[in-house]
């Protein structure tokens, strides 16, 4: 099974793992996935601090961002390496229980980032308020299409609490504050391709759709290209989430009304400090509310929101 590894410019630790005398503290992250920009700019924000706090790091992800078995595999290998801590951003929120377990065992911290982990063994989750995020993409789905009309959902995957919780936060919103808003689909996935010809079906099944919305970078390009590809530009209002340069470069265009972004560098960065504290003893907070925010045309350039804007 090819694995997609990428070790970041602090080297790869001794193959006995572990910090052990005067060695630098080593942290491994295991991401959803490896190919999307956004995991590009989470690894940059963790390779970032482990500058900062001279400790080692390294960052891999499965090749395909819904592989769960992949990224078990993945995480296995690194707990057998003992690094001091480990983070971790589940593709499936219960299948990594059992090692969750063992990392508990050997006494190795775990630091949830992205995407939360159904187990009480990660000391910290570094993340976007999903659920919040969500409900202003809807509040702005709504603005956006009057207040009324039919819409639909390309969501990234029902597994990972990321998923869940843009989902949830969508709906959720406007079933409660949009009685005349009706979600007439959803349908899950995250890789471009397949939501696009997901996204191609339910517009074919619902001619007079007037909104959709794609819960991550994968998703809502792939929103874009049916739309570019049916050649209704302009007859839907997408919007999506994250802020890769295709997201970016919609929004500009006006394929795309606009979209929640993270601050993913933040993530990778907080990650590894909340490691950082672990391993020394200090306490940190359950939570790290890395923060989001809603861009579009009126806003991009802001000095805000273009440091959270990756390439």
């Amino acid at each position: 099974m090819a694995v997609a590894v990428a070790v970041s410019g602090c080297g790869d630790p001794d193959a006995d793992g572990g910090s052990g005398g005067d060695k630098q503290p080593y942290v491994a992250l295991i991401s959803k996935g490896f190919r999307h920009q956004f995991w590009q700019a989470v690894k940059a924000g963790a390779e970032q601090a482990g500058k900062e706090f001279n400790v080692k790091v390294t960052f891999e992800g499965a090749q395909e961002e819904g592989n769960v078995e992949q990224q078990i595999q993945l995480l296995q290998t690194v707990l057998d390496k003992r690094p001091d801590a480990v983070g971790f951003a589940a593709i499936d929120s219960q299948a990594a229980g059992p090692l969750m377990q063992q990392a508990k065992d050997s006494k190795i911290p775990v630091i949830a980032f992205d995407s939360g982990v159904d187990s009480d063994v990660p000391v910290t989750t570094a993340s976007t308020d999903n659920l919040a995020a969500a409900a202003e993409a809807a509040k702005r789905m709504a603005e956006l299409i009057g207040h009324e009309g039919k819409i639909a959902m390309v969501v990234h995957d029902q597994t990972s609490v990321t998923g869940v919780q843009r989902r949830d936060g969508f709906r959720d919103y406007m079933k409660k504050n949009e009685p005349k808003i009706n979600i007439v689909d959803i349908q899950y996935s995250g890789d471009p391709l397949k939501a696009t010809d997901l996204a191609k079906a339910i517009i074919a099944a619902n001619p007079d759709l007037k909104g959709m919305y794609g819960s991550n970078e994968g998703a809502a390009i792939g929103v874009v290209h049916a739309v570019q590809e049916l050649g209704i530009q302009g007859k839907l209002k997408i919007v999506g989430f994250d802020s890769g340069k295709d997201q970016v470069d919609a929004i500009k265009s006006g394929l795309m009304a606009g979209a929640i972004t993270q601050n993913p560098v933040g993530i990778g960065y907080e990650t590894v400090k909340a490691a950082v504290a672990v391993i020394k003893g200090e306490s940190v907070a359950k939570t790290i509310d890395t923060g989001f925010y809603w861009y579009d045309k009126t806003n991009i350039d802001d000095a805000k929101i273009t440091p959270l804007l990756y390439q």
